[in-house]
């Protein structure tokens, strides 16, 4: 092997010990901060996580229009309550569903939000009512008040990237096809 040759394979060899997100397309940084869920799945987030191992939360893939969406299922209030608060990165075509008993209408509160999300309304036959494209992350100091709030009516919530929603094709009337034993 010439010297040239010697002093490039070192060279990334250094590149993969000093930088293994910029040699491997990995995020050096955490998908979630240790106030996030713990039982947040591999299978959404976009990198390593700083959480205590937990056992995951399952989850369930949906077809939009233009993607596959793998959604990890929030259904009991303590998941519905932590959602993805101190996510900071979201693989492609991943978030969170949430799943409420009822219809109704329900109120989002982005406490903790470090992303910016896309929200869509879907109800119980996966009819879209609504989407809130674009919703502003909050921070960990963020005031209450300042925090952004959005509602609307569904059985269940869909919490994607933002930027998600338009380019998989998810707009208000999509009906998506829910798996036929429900997403629990």
């Amino acid at each position: 092997m010439s010297d040239r040759r010697r002093a490039a394979a070192a060279f990334a060899l250094l590149l993969a010990l000093v930088a293994p997100s910029s040699v491997t397309g990995q995020r050096a940084e955490p998908a979630a901060l240790a106030c996030a869920d713990a039982a947040l799945p591999a299978a959404i987030l976009a990198g390593p996580a700083t959480l205590a191992p937990r056992k995951a939360l399952k989850t369930v893939s949906l077809d939009a229009p233009r993607a596959r969406l793998t959604l990890a299922i929030a259904g009991t209030s303590a998941t519905r309550e932590l959602g993805l608060m101190c996510v900071t990165h979201l693989r492609p075509h991943a978030g969170m569903i949430f799943v409420f008993s009822q219809a109704a209408r329900w109120e989002f509160w982005m406490k903790n939000t470090l992303v910016s999300l896309d929200m869509i309304w879907v109800g119980g036959d996966g009819t879209v009512d609504a989407v809130a494209a674009n919703v502003p992350p909050s921070t960990l100091e963020t005031s209450d008040e300042d925090v952004a709030r959005r509602s609307g009516d569904g059985l269940y919530v869909i919490e994607l990237a933002a930027g998600e929603a338009a380019s998989d094709g998810i707009v208000k009337g999509l009906r998506f096809r829910l798996p036929a034993r429900g997403i629990h």
